[in-house]
């Protein structure tokens, strides 16, 4: 697994690492909602799942072979990105961007503004 997927999940503001079904997968969470989730296939091939708009997630299935529905997971709001190379870093960074932006729009008001720093004066 390419480390800066990892590092970049991690810098999000109040991402936590966890192993909640043993040592493999790796989920990255924030506020206790998954975001992204990191794991080997059978094939040693790295999967990446991401949350995502549904009629994001379409197109991007669409236009990208790497990208599929999510492997375990709703395959509406889910897609596995397969990490071969074929997408470039930045496209996967995008990804992980609208994920984390996705899963944060859904906390409650005052934990969504310590996260976005966004105040009412």
């Amino acid at each position: 697994m390419n480390n800066n997927i990892i590092e970049y999940c991690l810098l999000k503001k109040g991402a936590t690492k966890e192993y909640p079904f043993g040592p493999d997968p790796l989920v990255i969470k924030i506020a206790g909602k998954m975001f992204a989730l990191i794991f080997q296939d059978k094939t040693d091939q790295w999967l990446l799942n991401l949350k995502c708009d549904p009629v994001i997630a379409e197109n991007l299935r669409e236009q990208h072979e790497a990208v599929r529905p999510g492997y375990h997971m709703n395959k509406k709001h889910w897609n596995t990105i397969i990490i071969d190379g074929s997408l470039p870093e930045s496209d996967v960074f995008i990804m992980i961007d609208h994920s984390y932006d996705s899963v944060v729009k859904t906390l409650p008001k005052s934990l969504r503004e310590s996260l976005t720093g966004i105040q009412k004066l």
